[in-house]
């Protein structure tokens, strides 16, 4: 009886160790991926994007100037109401280097050209209509932006609604020299 006391209790040992180790590796492998190109201090990763015009737009093609991007869908409420915020940005921003990247996910081009026409809206529009920029960012609400230096370095990030044209202004800052 002794005996079969001990076996159980070194089968129920070998058990939750093997568990912890699976775990352990399981984790890891987890945060390694989740963290790259993606926070402050990375290199914005590369992409390829039409317009609603049709123009391919390469996120390489505009190094040397610093960028705003800004993941966004018509049927989000805190993306529809920071709109004329960045409205407001592109019209004021219009006449420096800096550039705007807003960038709808998983909508067709008829819908959010609807979109900006009843909201008064003329600034440019990429579409990611299949989301593999939005995966590759590693998008996991929306609104996201991202502030990326002349260096295509990633100087910034927020998630969630700007209420402010002041509050983008003050993130700006960042990555305008």
């Amino acid at each position: 009886m002794h005996r079969a006391l001990i076996i159980n209790k070194i089968f129920q040992a070998t058990v939750a160790i093997t568990l912890i180790l699976v775990l352990a590796l399981v984790m890891s492998g987890c945060n390694l991926n989740q963290s790259q190109g993606i926070e402050k201090g990375d290199i914005a990763p590369d992409f390829q994007l039409q317009n609603l015009e049709g123009q391919t737009i390469s996120l390489s093609n505009l190094r040397g100037n610093p960028i705003l991007i800004n993941f966004w869908a018509t049927w989000c409420p805190p993306c529809r109401s920071e709109m004329p915020h960045i409205q407001d940005i592109y019209e004021e921003w219009s006449d420096t280097e800096l550039v705007l990247l807003v960038i709808n996910i998983g909508e067709n081009s008829s819908k959010v050209e609807d979109f900006m026409q009843s909201n008064d809206l003329s600034f440019p529009i990429l579409l990611d209509t299949r989301q593999n920029v939005a995966q590759s960012y590693n998008i996991t609400g929306i609104p996201t932006t991202f502030f990326i230096d002349k260096d295509g370095i990633i100087q910034d990030k927020v998630i969630g609604a700007f209420s402010s044209k002041a509050q983008i202004e003050n993130r700006l800052i960042t990555i305008i020299p």
